[in-house]
């Protein structure tokens, strides 16, 4: 597998995380994590709650769309992954999400900064638990 080194895109990707997060916080008093923001669409919020989380993943998915066709050789589109792989992924997410009391981007991004413990332990086991499966399935031969 061939990667590259893009400190500047990497840099670019991170600062627009990190000004999403903080104008979420700041502007809104809510954490920017992608699966309460989910979450809070299935359950008990009614009206202007809701808005903003259907505006939030709205502008996450225009931002894949203009990636897409700005940087096109930057992103993937052919991403070759057996089905049941990516249905046990995502359950494996869904659980873990739902034990952890939020997700990487809650714990990750938003939890660090607030220099919150919880969030520290959280984000060691999701990067551990990432390079333990990685590991794995190299083991057993999986193509990742």
């Amino acid at each position: 597998m061939i990667t590259e080194f893009t400190p500047g895109a990497s840099f670019l990707g991170g600062l627009t995380i990190g000004l999403a997060a903080g104008l979420l916080l700041l502007l809104n008093g809510k954490i920017a994590g992608i699966s309460g923001i989910i979450g809070g669409l299935f359950g008990k919020f009614f009206g202007e709650d809701k808005l903003w989380r259907y505006l939030f993943l709205l502008g996450l998915i225009i931002g894949g769309f203009i990636c897409i066709n700005l940087i096109p050789q930057q992103t993937a589109k052919d991403i070759h992954f057996d089905t049941a792989w990516v249905i046990a992924a995502g359950l494996f997410v869904g659980v873990g999400t739902s034990l952890g009391s939020g997700c990487t981007s809650g714990h990750g991004i938003c939890g660090l900064a607030r220099f919150s413990k919880r969030s520290i332990v959280a984000t060691l086991t999701f990067m551990g638990s990432g390079f333990l499966t990685t590991y794995i399935l190299k083991i057993l031969g999986v193509s990742i």
